[in-house]
């Protein structure tokens, strides 16, 4: 291999070889995988319509739910995070549902009696959403 006097060989070398790294970086990735055990997404889907979680929260084909007094739901399973601060597994997920107040005591998302089985189920139809 030669290089030029101005370098240029060696800079387009080096851009070629980290084009496919800079490509990977750019794609939306989780850093924590969503481990998605004992969720049925159709039952959850109602269950979301039943505690009328859309009161407050925009959630995608759930019947009513068009909420804006909390943040949309739309691409939950892309997100890393839990209301900012907790890393999108399901055992937060299903805690942070069944029982928010638990995980911050200063949350304005009200303790909506889901049990822990339910919340299962509704995060498995959270997590669907990509």
């Amino acid at each position: 291999m030669r290089l030029r006097k101005n370098g240029n060989f060696a800079r387009a070398r080096v851009a070629v070889l980290l084009l496919p790294l800079a490509l990977c970086a750019c794609q939306p990735r989780k850093p924590y995988p969503v481990a998605n055990e004992g969720g049925d997404r159709l039952r959850g889907k109602a269950l979301l319509a039943q505690f009328q979680c859309g009161s407050c929260h925009h959630i995608p084909d759930v019947e009513a739910a068009r909420g804006k007094a909390a943040p949309s739901l739309a691409q939950f399973g892309l997100r890393s995070y839990i209301a900012g601060r907790w890393p999108n597994q399901q055992a937060n997920l299903v805690r942070w549902i069944s029982a928010p107040r638990s995980m911050d005591p200063a949350t304005l998302m009200p303790d909506m009696g889901v049990s822990d089985d339910d919340a299962r189920h509704m995060a498995a139809y959270l997590y669907s959403l990509q």
